[in-house]
């Protein structure tokens, strides 16, 4: 892979780039949200027991999903530039599992931590 997937085939349908670009746009808000999400139990929920490892488990899942958002688009734009299947993805297993386990991890605090 080069450094420039745009550099790689023919220039597609402008049309499936441009869905290409919006899917890596929105997983890139949704990893922003969700490392804002993790400095606000940070800065708002210091003394609930638990908060600082919430926190650190939504902002990791927030920099894991930026970080593989680029690969994936970048192997999106390959395929469609050289007329291959479109890759599969574990992002959304990802997201999902994590959304989960935050959700697993808050309730046991809510419950465990009231006092």
């Amino acid at each position: 892979m080069g450094s420039d997937p745009r550099e790689v085939g023919k220039e597609p349908d402008y049309r499936f780039s441009l869905a290409n670009e919006r899917t890596f746009l929105a997983w890139i808000r949704t990893s922003l949200a969700l490392l804002a999400g993790g400095l606000a139990v940070a800065k708002f929920l210091p003394l609930f027991g638990g908060s600082l490892a919430l926190s650190l488990l939504l902002m990791a899942l927030g920099l894991i999903l930026a970080a593989t958002s680029y690969r994936r688009w970048s192997r999106t734009e390959i395929a469609l530039r050289t007329g291959a299947p479109l890759p599969t993805s574990r992002q959304p297993v990802l997201l999902a599992l994590g959304v989960t386990l935050v959700g697993l991890a808050t309730a046991v605090l809510i419950v465990f931590g009231a006092k």
